[in-house]
């Protein structure tokens, strides 16, 4: 499993109504995206759930690099970069995933920490393993996620929810839209 995220800030007067219509007109080109194990469109909003920006930020859990890859450099992205420049694009390597009893995600939670400098590695990623079934386990998640960036050394951890009272801390997101033709086949556990 491979995360990927990007997330362009947008100026503190943008109209989110254009984010929201571009999702409703695209989102459903990903929903058969070979390799995708799923894209949540994600949005927050300047003073909306605590936010202090606005910002388009789709997440993603690839199931096959190739998928990534086509999609970064065969078209997918592209759009994206035509509209509002290339924005950088985060990527981290799974470590965990799980699934929860939930039927549909509203809200998305995001939390990026750092590896600490001491300590040992494995017990670093075993924590971030327990965190992800902790996740999968609350009331109301659809699914949890953990990945790492070992050039940054940097943990996230990702979960959506069905409501905007989740049980995790980070960065709050509304979901726009979800993609998932490949959920089925994201490895479930440790992913080691």
């Amino acid at each position: 499993m491979h995360a990927m995220q990007y997330g362009p800030i947008l100026p503190a007067d943008y109209d989110m109504g254009v984010i929201r219509d571009r999702v409703a007109r695209r989102g459903h080109l990903l929903d058969d995206w070979d390799g995708l194990g799923l894209k949540a469109y994600l949005v927050r909003e300047r003073g909306l759930r605590g936010s202090p920006v606005n910002q388009y930020a789709p997440f993603y859990l690839w199931n096959t690099v190739e998928g990534m890859n086509a999609f970064l450099w065969g078209g997918g992205f592209q759009g994206l970069s035509d509209d509002f420049g290339r924005p950088s694009v985060r990527q981290w390597t799974g470590l965990a995933f799980e699934e929860g009893a939930a039927a549909n995600a509203r809200f998305a939670v995001r939390r990026c920490q750092p590896v600490p400098d001491t300590g040992v590695l494995a017990e670093t990623v075993q924590d971030a393993v327990r965190e992800t079934r902790r996740l999968a386990a609350e009331d109301g998640v659809l699914l949890a996620a953990a990945a790492v960036d070992t050039r940054r050394w940097e943990l996230v951890h990702f979960s959506l929810w069905e409501h905007d009272t989740p049980r995790a801390d980070g960065d709050l997101f509304e979901v726009l839209h979800l993609s998932a033709p490949g959920l089925d086949r994201l490895p479930r556990g440790r992913q080691w």
